[in-house]
């Protein structure tokens, strides 16, 4: 049985969803807006771990400028850190600052301390543990991102700051150029997140708020050129502290990405289901894949919903690209045989008699004897099932330009492309052994062929029409006269 335009292209539209929605899984496959919204909304909670002793304005009023600061001030503060037992400690302040000199060679060299150097920058100070202070920033000056390491003049790959405390806190994290997702962290008053640098140096500071702690010591003071950045919810941040949130983050549980295959085989499942469940189910899947990357995103998975999302809209759009075009030819297509009606064959008609002289048009019409009583005997069904049969006849018969048209209720039309009076006869012939032993169950039903092509007599579609009618004619009463 044939099937109608209609089905055909419900069916294509299961592996154009597919392929539409892999390849927007293959362009699309990181949804960094969403994961910035989802970041600002769910922050992670401070890491009780990781703590900042932030040299403030307080403390810059009581030392001096940075530069001109005693080498010994830092010397104290590192004591009074390891007295209160933490377990590493990183410099987050620039070279120029620090200055160097005996007494800091010794407390550089320490093997819980952690010196930030800018990228091709190395320590004058051997034995000391560097890592690369710097962020990633997109153009806006917003920091989004952090890598364990970074490319070097050379080549070679230099640890980040952040990757070189996680490292001395006992964390294996290894050398990658990957950057991953900063986790934003929100405030908790009942954690200490900043210490004044000048209460450590004075032991202003409680012990226990120390122990087995991270510490990371930088600028704090408001209005250092460089030492602020903007954070994924657009607040100015001191670097010291979004250095704290990628140490606190290669300290948590990792961020799971799916990997591409998987992305892509769910963005094609929820594509192809979109177009089989079919109306405005597809956008509620489409809500349905956004609203699952919350509960992911609170379990450390990063799941691609916008992406999923937009491969189910996919699908949507295409349901209603195919009901578009249903509607477009409802008014000239036969719903039983899928060919054109009677108005789709004028047109077709009309659109192709201009250019007759150079291709004649040609006209078969097909009618049925018989049919009357098969569907008085055995039902409309039967008749559906004669003209389905007879439909499927014609598609097979007719050439590549010809057009099959439904003309009546038992009539068929064939308009032939480029159907010159001298192939007329042979065109005819076949469409009529084609259709010959037409039958359904012990009824036979007889189909007769008419034909005719434009010539100098045919001035109009209607000649042309009434010419091969004529014919039908004659050849159904020269096979009356046989029987």
């Amino acid at each position: 049985m044939r099937s109608s335009p209609d089905r055909r292209l419900t069916r294509l539209m299961v592996p154009a969803a597919a392929l539409l929605a892999l390849g927007l899984a293959l362009a699309l496959p990181d949804n960094d807006r969403l994961w910035d919204t989802l970041n600002r909304a769910l922050p992670a909670p401070p890491d009780p771990r990781v703590v900042v002793v932030g040299i403030d304005d307080a403390s810059l009023q009581d030392y001096g400028p940075l530069p001109g600061w005693p080498r010994g001030l830092y010397g104290q503060a590192l004591r009074t850190l390891d007295e209160a037992g933490v377990q590493t400690v990183g410099l987050d302040l620039p070279l120029s600052d620090l200055g160097g000199g005996g007494a800091l060679t010794t407390i550089f060299a320490r093997p819980n301390v952690v010196v930030a150097v800018e990228p091709g920058e190395t320590l004058a100070v051997p034995r000391a543990r560097t890592g690369v202070d710097t962020l990633n920033t997109d153009p806006g000056g917003t920091v989004r991102r952090f890598q364990t390491a970074y490319p070097a003049p050379g080549g070679a790959l230099q640890p980040s700051f952040a990757r070189q405390l996680a490292v001395s806190a006992g964390q294996p994290v290894p050398l990658e150029t990957r950057p991953q997702l900063l986790r934003h962290r929100r405030g908790d008053p009942a954690h200490l997140a900043v210490i004044p640098f000048r209460d450590v140096v004075n032991g202003n500071v409680r012990f226990g708020d120390l122990q087995g702690r991270v510490v990371l010591i930088g600028l704090t003071a408001e209005g250092r050129p460089g030492a602020a950045w903007r954070d994924v919810a657009g607040e100015v941040t001191p670097a010291v502290l979004l250095h704290a949130r990628a140490v606190s983050t290669l300290l948590g549980a990792p961020l799971l990405k799916l990997p591409l295959w998987l992305t892509a085989l769910l963005a094609v499942a929820a594509a192809v289901l979109a177009v089989l469940v079919r109306g405005l189910w597809g956008f509620v899947i489409a809500l349905g894949a956004l609203g699952l990357a919350v509960p992911l995103w609170l379990v450390n998975v990063l799941f691609p919903g916008m992406t999923v999302s937009l491969a189910a809209i996919v699908g949507t759009a295409l349901v209603a690209l195919e009901r578009w075009w249903t509607l477009r030819n409802l008014g000239t297509r036969d719903p039983l045989t899928g060919f054109g009606n009677r108005l789709a064959f004028t047109r077709a008609i009309e659109d192709r008699w201009p250019g007759r002289a150079g291709r004649p048009i040609g006209l078969l019409l097909v009618d049925l004897s018989g049919f009357r009583r098969v569907n008085e005997t055995y039902g409309r069904a039967a008749g559906d099932e004669v003209l389905r049969q007879l439909a499927t006849r014609l598609q097979s018969s007719k050439r590549r330009g010809d057009m099959v048209f439904r003309w009546g209720p038992d009539e068929f039309a064939v308009l032939l492309d480029n159907a010159r009076p001298a192939d007329l006869t042979r065109l005819s012939e076949g469409v009529q052994q084609s259709v010959d032993g037409l039958s359904y169950r012990d009824l036979t039903v007889r189909a007769s062929v008419g034909a005719a092509a434009t010539g100098p007599e045919t001035r109009t579609p209607t000649d042309l029409v009434e010419a091969a009618s004529r014919s039908r004619y004659r050849m159904k009463y020269q096979q009356e006269q046989r029987e």
